[in-house]
């Protein structure tokens, strides 16, 4: 039975679930086990702390979710460090607070097919404010310009390019359909939350060229790490040793690291699937 939750469960469980993934070994992205030149650890902690309660405000639509959360991030760390996360987390804590009947993906698909003109409005203002690397020009529905189309209908101009968009446009079937499957089933065979977020990062890298990734470097460079992750993945699987596998994930870090590579697609779906399971778990009482 579905428990209703409140704003602040909410706002927790996005907190939560952004500090688990820096807790998580996740090559080429940034977490607490080794530096990172171009953000730190402290941002990322940070950003989710001032970001959670907007995110999480009662009554507030998604659009007006994400722009909130994102001025809050630019204006305690001075960068964009979670438009990614808070696009694909607004509306799951929209989802989260509503009062209708069904489980939390089927109010998510509501809630997305409800998005508005209004909402676009709010997000095309969170983007321009955040300034995301390799964002460039759109043939159409460019964020430069005031949209004139809904968000949903702007998410659907961008999927082809953008793998959150295709989210939105797809009820967020990588978080159901891949990431929290994942999730369940490292978390069975080890019991350990970060190891099994890199199990769940690791599995959007191989599964999905990072389309942050394709857009900074080109879909061979996407398609290229990819089939590394495939490669970690597949060895990763034969070591029972856990400081086998830890050396294993930091030399592709540093790889990656040392390429100027962040596959921060694969890192956004992985906090968005943690959130989804927190509040999965929340409703149920598990």
């Amino acid at each position: 039975m579905r428990r209703p939750l409140t704003a602040e469960q909410v706002g927790q469980a996005f907190h939560d679930a952004c500090l688990a993934e820096l807790d998580a070994l996740k090559p080429g992205n940034v977490h607490r086990f080794g530096d990172d030149p171009r953000m730190s650890v402290a941002d990322f902690e940070t950003s989710a702390r001032v970001a959670a309660a907007p995110l999480a405000a009662a009554g507030a639509s998604v659009g007006e979710r994400i722009r909130a959360s994102v001025e809050a991030t630019i204006d305690a760390v001075g960068r964009n460090t979670n438009l990614g996360i808070v696009v694909l987390g607004a509306p799951l804590a929209a989802a989260a607070l509503e009062s209708a009947s069904g489980d939390l993906r089927e109010r998510l698909a509501k809630v997305l097919a409800g998005l508005s003109v209004a909402d676009a409005r709010e997000v095309y203002a969170a983007i321009r404010h955040a300034k995301p690397g390799g964002l460039g020009e759109a043939p159409a529905h460019d964020v430069g310009k005031e949209p004139e189309i809904t968000l949903l209908e702007a998410m659907e101009a961008a999927e082809g390019r953008d793998r959150i968009a295709w989210n939105y446009t797809h009820d967020f079937a990588d978080v159901f359909d891949l990431g929290l499957p994942r999730l369940e089933q490292a978390m069975a065979h080890s019991d350990s939350l970060p190891l099994a977020t890199t199990s769940v990062y690791l599995g959007f890298l191989a599964a999905i060229p990072d389309t942050l990734l394709t857009r900074k470097f080109g879909m061979a460079q996407a398609l290229e790490v990819q089939q590394e992750a495939k490669a970690v993945a597949a060895r990763l699987g034969s070591h029972a040793d856990e400081q086998v596998g830890n050396r294993e994930l930091m030399a592709f870090d540093r790889s990656l690291k040392s390429r100027g590579l962040n596959p921060g697609t694969s890192a956004d779906l992985t906090v968005a699937t943690l959130f989804a399971a927190s509040l999965q778990a929340s409703e149920t009482g598990c």
